[in-house]
């Protein structure tokens, strides 16, 4: 861990090297008025918007819309399966793969009809939820696009694995933006000295409770459409369940650190509590982690939500080759097919396993997942 003592308050880092934008973003946060004890850094961390990707803070009194990130309830989903590795063949695996592709909308694509879920029943009474709940329900279910993807892969004592990342579709977006406008015009209306990137609300106020309310409702859907994706996916194949993790980062909670209860912002981070099973996914035909959180309180018990890209998408479709990036995915069945399909390449990427390094005092690894196939969002 590497501590920086410039600002206001320390910025503990578990990475070597920091992209500028990324640590002035770092730097940012550490002197909000209302921030915690320190910032932590995770090892997959780059810039966002406001807050670094792989950021935690803890807050007194208020909530940040853009500490929580865009994708509210993000996150992942694994399961174990009593298929041995030995039963997977590479056309079994395209069969699937094609499979799954039937059952699951992509990209853009939602739903024919509408989906069922008890969840729909209880929406909050917040406008920006109402207005989206029509369209939720064809989009419960779907990947997206960007970084979502669905993986095959082999677990090193031989099981098959099933990986899908997602999260709350219209819904994350719609919330963040909307409470983030509330944010910004609030800040202006008090003067607040605070970037406007950082807007915040307090906790206590309409805005602040209608957010946090809205936020977690969005946690609840993103969790059940990954496991209603996974039941699909489950389904194109012949198998028990062993083993289920399910988990989001991009999320607030509140939590006690430090003598103090606080709320805890994980920006594309996830919760690392001491036994608390999680999954650090590499990139597009990397291997993957299973882990068990530490509970290392210089973290707020957190940990990092993936490898973390060194470049941007616009940047990696000009700058990665084709040719190479196909020669890494080697041995995966995939659609690399074009230069358009470079964003979510492995060059993209950091090197997971540099990340799983930095961070050895906050997750122990359970088990080292390998890619057969992935399809990407």
């Amino acid at each position: 861990m590497k501590v920086t003592t410039t600002e206001r308050l320390p910025i503990k880092m578990w990475l070597e090297n920091i992209e500028d934008g990324a640590l002035s973003q770092a730097k940012d946060i550490a002197n909000l008025p209302f921030v915690f004890k320190h910032i932590a850094i995770m090892p997959d961390s780059h810039q966002g918007y406001g807050m670094p990707i792989g950021g935690v803070m803890a807050t007194k009194g208020v909530i940040v819309p853009n500490a929580v990130g865009v994708d509210i309830g993000c996150g992942m989903i694994a399961v174990k399966t009593d298929i041995n590795i030995h039963d997977m063949r590479e056309e079994i695996i395209k069969e699937i793969m094609g499979k799954i592709r039937k059952v699951i909308p992509m990209g853009f694509k939602h739903n024919k009809t509408a989906q069922q879920w008890e969840g729909f029943n209880r929406a909050p009474d917040i406008e920006v939820i109402k207005n989206q709940l029509t369209s939720a329900r064809k989009q419960l279910g779907t990947l997206g696009g960007g970084n979502h993807f669905i993986e095959i892969q082999k677990g090193n004592y031989g099981h098959i694995w099933f990986m899908l990342h997602s999260g709350s579709r219209n819904f994350g977006l719609k919330i963040a933006a909307e409470y983030h406008n509330k944010a910004k015009f609030l800040c202006a209306k008090w003067y607040s000295s605070v970037p406007k990137d950082l807007s915040f609300l307090p906790i206590e106020s309409l805005e602040g409770k209608e957010y946090y309310e809205a936020m977690n409702y969005a946690l609840e859907f993103a969790q059940a459409s990954r496991d209603l994706m996974m039941n699909k996916v489950l389904d194109t194949v012949e198998t028990n369940v062993l083993e289920t993790v399910n988990i989001h980062h991009n999320f607030a909670a509140f939590e006690h650190h430090f003598g103090k209860n606080v709320l805890i912002h994980r920006k594309g981070a996830t919760k690392a509590t001491k036994g608390l099973l999680g999954i650090i996914p590499g990139s597009m035909g990397t291997s993957s982690y299973i882990v068990e959180g530490l509970g290392n309180p210089d973290s707020f018990m957190s940990c990092s939500h993936g490898a973390g890209r060194t470049m941007g998408r616009k940047q990696a479709k000009k700058t990665l080759s084709l040719e190479d990036e196909q020669k890494k995915m080697a041995g995966v069945v995939h659609g690399l097919r074009v230069e358009n399909d470079l964003d979510e390449a492995p060059g993209a990427y950091k090197d997971i396993d540099t990340v799983m390094e930095n961070q050895r005092d906050l997750v122990k690894i359970l088990v080292k997942l390998t890619p057969l196939g992935s399809i990407k969002g």
